[in-house]
């Protein structure tokens, strides 16, 4: 593992804005003084995810997952620490600090990682081929030339050129210590009969790229007359590149996507390097395959809405409609936008001028829907067979909209685009809908009647009581406030009695002396580690720095701790002060937080001393019996003196 100086980490920390790494990956939207998004880690509707500038602190209240700016890249991009710096660093132009890799770090480092620095070498390489080499500059760069391919471009998308030779980049990448199972494993080396060669011998390079802006794999087009080798060729599966999970463009578009709300989809790796040079960046390609349903969480992390761009002529035309099933399914909404016959993105930007290009995307894009319901009608015109199957056709693909309001909407203006009644779609919609629900997975019967009579889970009361004496400590450790409390005395007679006291203590003080005169230890492991930490902090006189204190912690403490500090943020999700939900503010209330949480987990230990003691009843004899016995109402008398601070009655 690469070793980075602390002078670098802290740097980073110290420079690094949570809302502005997240938001390269997930939309958000301003709630407060915080920021709110869908959840990047589940599938949903409604925004979970919630960021604080302020505290520098994410939580994802769907997934429970939480933590600073470095535990969300390490979750949501699986890079590991020194990665994740790595990462930081370069978006802020900091320098990097580090020791070198030993022989045995180099063998320790995961298969992964080994695939990422192979891929990452070979996209330098063939980028300095493309510039350097004469062989790169007459074939590679003039045919990017050729294309109206800028320099700017060429350097954004790290366009490069693979040597016309056998092992060109095999041989440079063991000359420079890569071994070679890595680079068979990424595709870049085939290993044949002994032998190895190049997948990409003599062809123009384009990488492709991670969310993130890690090169996963490539694609690589041959320019010669060969009838025996595929004009177009990308690396095959593995451990970093699934091609149904990465879309070409999306490293470079993502900021772009989330700014304009709206993702524009075309086929081809040059579509969108010509869509980019037209000012329109907010661009992705699906290298010529139907869309996925990974591709399509893609790019719902960044908005809800999708245009397809693709060739005017019939074959692009049934392009479009084939493969947004999934897009619909997902709750997005879909607009398409055609082409004049025999024309693309590609080939439409270089004939027009950039403003003529924007001018045409935003008369010729309509609702797919519509489109679709158009297109059909027009092919069934003066066929009834054929029209009854379009009828089916576009109703279909209503009947995958998740949305009840949208569906009956889209049915009714098909309805006076196909000339037919909106009572038959409706009854058509409500069969497809039925034979839907029918074919959706069923509970067995016995299942449902395990769930309905299964006990409803018992709250731990001690877990809680727990859990908010490390908030208290997290949140309010350093505070110091004057509350009511009681100290346990007892009198001539040996009874136990509460005497009030007025105190001023800082929280943790507070918490730790009740804690020892109680000799109590947290029970939960994580808290008691927590507990412990932070007790060692505030005792050294420290300031509890909290992006600091969480890179020291698991990654379920972390999420437990971002959890915690959240958790007032999750009222601001569900908006309770405008449906006039008053939430009590827990810092305007310190002392009596504190104050109950202590007593109340008295309460439960002298409520467990009592079982106990009850316990030993049974096989005790008549003298230890009466001893026990009173023992047992000196406690309850106590729990009773207790209860009455807290308000409440004991039965």
């Amino acid at each position: 593992m690469i070793l980075i100086s602390k002078s670098t980490v802290d740097i980073v920390f110290e420079t690094a804005r949570l809302e502005e790494v997240i938001g390269d990956f997930v939309k958000l939207k301003k709630s407060g003084s915080n920021f709110k998004g869908l959840s990047p880690f589940s599938n949903e509707k409604t925004p979970s995810f919630m960021v604080s500038p302020a505290k520098q602190i994410w939580k994802d209240f769907s997934s429970g997952k939480g933590g600073n700016v470095v535990s969300f890249l390490m979750e949501h991009e699986h890079f590991t620490f020194p990665e994740a710096i790595k990462f930081l660093a370069k978006k802020y132009n900091i320098e990097v600090e580090e020791t070198q890799q030993t022989n045995e770090q180099k063998e320790a480092a995961s298969l992964r990682e080994s695939m990422y620095a192979v891929t990452a070498f070979a996209q330098s390489y063939f980028s300095k081929m493309l510039t350097e080499s004469e062989e790169g500059k007459n074939i590679g760069l003039s045919y990017f030339k050729e294309r109206g391919f800028t320099d700017e471009s060429i350097e954004r998308f790290h366009l490069g050129y693979s040597p016309d030779e056998w092992t060109a980049l095999t041989n440079a990448a063991t000359d420079a210590g890569f071994q070679k199972e890595f680079l068979v494993s990424t595709g870049l080396t085939i290993e044949k009969g002994g032998k190895t060669f190049d997948r990409f011998k003599g062809r123009i390079m384009f990488p492709i790229h991670s969310m993130s802006g890690r090169v996963t794999g490539f694609g690589g087009r041959i320019l010669k007359q060969d009838k025996q080798a595929a004009k177009y060729l990308n690396s095959p599966e593995s451990e970093v590149y699934q091609k149904s999970k990465v879309l070409y463009g999306l490293y470079q578009a993502k900021q772009h996507i989330a700014k304009e709300s709206n993702c524009y989809l075309v086929e081809g790796y040059t579509d969108v390097i010509q869509m980019h040079q037209a000012g329109i960046q907010n661009v992705v390609s699906s290298s010529g395959t139907a869309l996925t349903p990974d591709q399509v969480r893609l790019i719902r992390r960044l908005t809800n809405t999708i245009t397809l761009l693709f060739d005017g002529d019939a074959a692009g035309l049934r392009a479009a409609i084939r493969g947004v099933d999934v897009i619909l399914e997902a709750g997005m909404h879909v607009s398409i936008c055609t082409f004049p016959a025999g024309e693309d993105p590609d080939s439409f930007v270089r004939k027009n001028q950039p403003t003529e290009v924007k001018e045409f995307l935003v008369k010729s894009t309509v609702d797919f829907v519509q489109f679709k319901a158009k297109l059909l009608s027009e092919e069934g015109e003066n066929e009834p067979i054929r029209k009854a199957e379009t009828i089916g056709e576009i109703v279909s693909t209503i009947a995958l909209i998740p949305d009840a309001i949208r569906r009956e909407i889209y049915i009714q203006d098909c309805a006076s685009t196909m000339n037919i009644s909106e009572d038959v779609l409706f009854s058509t919609l409500a069969q497809m809908l039925q034979k839907k629900a029918k074919q959706a997975p069923q509970t067995k019967a016995s299942e449902k009647m395990q769930v309905v009579s299964a006990p409803k889970q018992k709250v731990n009361q001690r877990f809680v009581l727990e859990r908010n004496i490390i908030s208290l400590l997290l949140l309010y450790g350093n505070e110091e406030v004057s509350f009511e409390d009681v100290v346990l005395q007892s009198d001539d007679e040996g009874k136990i009695e509460l005497t009030p006291t007025e105190i001023s203590a800082k929280v943790y003080e507070k918490i730790y002396l009740d804690l020892q005169q109680d000799e109590v230890e947290l029970s939960t492991k994580s808290f008691r580690e927590l507990y412990h930490s932070l007790l060692s902090i505030y005792n050294e006189q420290k300031p509890l720095i909290m992006e600091t204190f969480l890179l020291e912690l698991s990654a379920e403490q972390s999420a437990l701790v971002s959890s915690i500090i959240m958790d007032e943020e999750n009222n601001v999700l569900h908006d309770w002060e405008r449906k006039n939900i008053i939430i009590n503010d827990k810092k305007s209330e310190i002392g009596r937080w504190l104050q109950q949480t202590i007593l109340n987990l008295r309460c439960l230990l002298i409520q467990e001393k009592i079982g106990e003691l009850k316990n030993k009843t049974v096989e005790s004899n008549v003298e230890t019996h009466q001893e026990i016995l009173e023992e047992v109402n000196d406690y309850v008398g106590l729990k009773k003196n207790l209860s009455q601070r807290l308000d409440r009655v004991i039965f």
